[in-house]
């Protein structure tokens, strides 16, 4: 299967490409939440290669999110199947936020995977502390099912032990979907 290209108005969801690799380098260099902090990366040059392999899944499990304008990149929608479920994962540059860019890519992104790739269920693990992320979620018409209390640890304190993050799961299901849609 050959990834679509999704357009919306102001935005085109893609396949990553090498030309990604120095905003990608941007967004991962300075993660806005911990759960990236793993993503930082060492080099320029390996964010190359990781874009290269990148541009090479097909499946819509990793996409590039540009301004449809200009080509620019502004951040990134990415997840992992299990059978029909998909954890939805999404990350911006800073300068991009609060545009309502994240809603408009993950709505024509859910679209996607719930019509093309026929998920029956997304999900999306949000820190308690990223109340943008929990707006974002809530927006989307997704519920909030449970919050774990020091679910993971992504950081260290300054004596090297972990902090561990409490962690909200918020899911929508394809059928709740359709009725939003309606």
């Amino acid at each position: 299967m050959t990834t679509p290209i999704i357009n919306t108005p102001r935005l085109t969801i893609r396949p990553f490409c090498i030309c990604d690799s120095k905003e990608y380098y941007r967004l991962l260099a300075n993660p806005a939440v911990h759960c990236f902090e793993s993503e930082r990366p060492e080099s320029l040059h390996r964010v190359e290669k990781e874009t290269e392999k990148l541009s090479k899944i097909t499946d819509g499990s990793y996409m590039a999110v540009c301004l449809k304008d200009s080509g620019q990149f502004v951040g990134t929608l990415f997840g992992l199947w299990e059978d029909d479920t998909f954890s939805a994962c999404w990350n911006f540059l800073p300068q991009y936020t609060g545009q309502g860019l994240a809603f408009e890519a993950r709505r024509a992104y859910f679209d996607f995977l719930f019509w093309r790739m026929n998920a029956r269920r997304i999900y999306a693990y949000v820190e308690d502390y990223n109340t943008p992320s929990q707006r974002l979620c809530e927006k989307m018409g997704m519920r909030k099912e449970g919050l774990f209390k020091e679910f993971i640890s992504f950081v260290n304190d300054e004596n090297g032990n972990p902090v561990y993050e409490n962690t909200m799961q918020y899911a929508i299901l394809k059928k709740e979907w359709e009725r939003m849609q309606k």
